[in-house]
């Protein structure tokens, strides 16, 4: 694992004590508690199980909390964690508009505060907006980096298919107020547009990184443009991505016309498992259980040995597609 993850300080190159302000060794038991959103999706229970494999390895007593979607549970469930005694929280924030609460309550508790995948800031709802000592520790993949290989293998795809940019738009898919779902959609376009060596028109779409909310929306975007041929889809997901598939097959468009690059590979492989041609040709695998065995990592570092948390650490990706996906240990959602 060590010599899988990448840690990445700010620009300061300093260690961050956000979320960790005040808090001692623990001396005895750790008690740690995970608060995901969408607990059910496979992403995040893949998180939650190597959360609970490294605590089981290390000794730590750990409660999974599945938030769904509902970020006023997120504040709740944190003041439960904390009258509980939990000496740590690592936090999956259904919406970063709570991440202030979060902090405070951590804060004037002395519980240490980590979050996986989500940033939060201290001084306000919006992480975009923030400063780097106000963003609480991260745990999770670098948003630019999995974006760029997104956009490059979309680019790698179109060029492959020999499409007439004029008739083919780009769609970007994402909630627009998830920092993390911005940066990779951002990193998407532009790593695009240099591989790809012509201009295609993007259309953004905004959604509630939904398979059906994506669907819904990316439909209504095909209809308002018929005379487009091709298309090419990316997203903040795979849930974001396989919406819009399904929304251009809906439409009548072929595997064919349709290039569509996952971020996730979870919901990506079932397009594969059957063997039948589809517009899903290839996504990034992101491996929840890494992520959440290395958050109670770095949690445990903490509270047990002092050392501080770094602004961010990072576990690896990989691209996959129809091909390779099995080999790579992608589980199907």
């Amino acid at each position: 694992m060590a010599a899988m993850l990448v840690l990445s300080a700010c620009s300061s190159g300093q260690e961050t004590t956000s979320g960790a302000a005040d808090v001692g060794k623990v001396d005895g038991k750790i008690s740690l508690t995970y608060l995901q959103k969408q607990g059910d999706q496979e992403y995040f229970i893949g998180e939650a199980a190597g959360a609970k494999a490294k605590a089981s390895e290390l000794g730590i007593e750990l409660k999974v909390v599945n938030l769904g979607n509902d970020a006023n549970k997120t504040v709740g469930e944190a003041q439960a964690a904390i009258s509980q005694k939990s000496n740590g929280l690592i936090v999956v924030v259904p919406d970063p508009a709570v991440g202030p609460q979060v902090v405070q309550l951590a804060k004037s508790s002395k519980v240490a505060l980590l979050t996986s995948d989500d940033q939060i800031c201290a001084t306000g709802p919006d992480p975009a907006a923030c400063g780097a000592d106000g963003l609480v520790p991260r745990i999770g993949f670098s948003g630019g980096q999995m974006g760029g290989e997104v956009g490059r293998r979309a680019a790698e795809e179109f060029k492959k298919a020999g499409w007439n940019a004029a008739e083919t738009r780009t769609i970007s898919a994402w909630k627009q107020d998830v920092t993390v779902c911005t940066d990779r959609v951002s990193a998407a376009k532009k790593a695009f547009a240099e591989t790809a060596g012509v201009a295609v028109q993007n259309l953004d779409v905004p959604t509630d990184n939904s398979p059906t909310g994506a669907q819904d929306k990316i439909a209504a975007t095909i209809t308002a443009n018929a005379s487009v041929k091709h298309w090419v889809v990316w997203g903040c997901n795979d849930e974001n991505v396989q919406g819009g598939v399904t929304a251009l097959e809906n439409a009548g468009f072929t595997a064919d016309n349709v290039i569509g690059v996952g971020l996730g590979a979870y919901l990506a492989c079932k397009n594969w498992s059957s063997g039948k041609p589809s517009g899903m040709k290839a996504a990034l695998f992101i491996n929840g259980r890494d992520v959440g065995a290395l958050a109670v990592q770095t949690m445990y570092d903490k509270l047990k040995n002092g050392k501080e948390f770094p602004k961010e650490a990072f576990a690896p990706t990989k691209m996959v597609d129809a091909s390779s996906w099995k080999d790579a240990g992608v589980a199907c959602s």
